[in-house]
């Protein structure tokens, strides 16, 4: 009889953990898997984050993300892109005094620190301008790199005007620092950081979109 009554409060003490356990996960109160996203909600969750936390992504975690990034498809295999990584406030604040000169309003700015909207890391990416697909080739591994940063927790923003600036003839020396190959053009840049921001997704425009039969 005792034997019974030990097995009988063994089982009912199992079947409480189990619940326990279970009903946690389901909650999201413990275990990763249960709070992870799934992939399109990281999608669907991005956004272009413009103010940032001061200190730079860990480059562990940058290796990573450009990792993500040089495994994007490329035409031909080609991989026809170059990155380079700056998170040298040195750098950073050096190009960003000449564009202040460029841009005077931009030093009128009183939130204004750095031309890459105030990001303490930046990824600077070039084109192979022989190739025809370079531009898409580069467009893909730009986008697997922001995506891999957000499922860290790491913003990103493209940024067009800094890249305009950066190929013009005032910025040529940083420029030249980057040492792209001969023929790569600098195409784009991304700003990565911690975000100091929870903008909300502009409205997209689903009647773009049709299924043709």
């Amino acid at each position: 009889m005792k034997k019974k009554n030990s097995i009988l409060f063994l089982f009912c003490l199992t079947a409480v953990f189990a619940a326990l356990f279970f009903g946690c996960a389901k909650t999201g109160e413990t275990g990763s898997e249960a709070q992870t996203p799934s992939f399109s909600e990281l999608i669907l969750s991005r956004r272009s984050i413009r103010s940032y936390q001061p200190q730079p992504v860990e480059r562990e975690k940058m290796e990573e993300i450009v990792k993500c990034g040089i495994y994007a498809p490329s035409a031909l295999n080609r991989q026809s892109w170059e990155v380079r990584i700056v998170d040298n406030p040195e750098f950073i604040n050096g190009v960003t005094e000449l564009f202040k000169k460029e841009n005077p309003a931009a030093a009128d700015n009183p939130n204004f620190k750095n031309m890459f909207v105030n990001a303490p890391t930046v990824a600077f990416i070039a084109n192979d301008t022989e190739f025809p697909y370079s531009v898409l080739d580069c467009g893909l591994l730009g986008e697997n790199m922001m995506l891999a940063a957000w499922s860290m927790g790491i913003g990103s923003c493209c940024l067009g005007g800094a890249t305009a600036f950066l190929n013009s003839e005032a910025a040529a020396e940083y420029l030249n620092r980057l040492d792209f190959s001969d023929g790569y053009r600098l195409l784009y840049c991304i700003a990565f950081g911690y975000p100091n921001e929870t903008p909300s997704a502009p409205p997209r425009q689903p009647e773009k979109v049709r299924f043709i039969d």
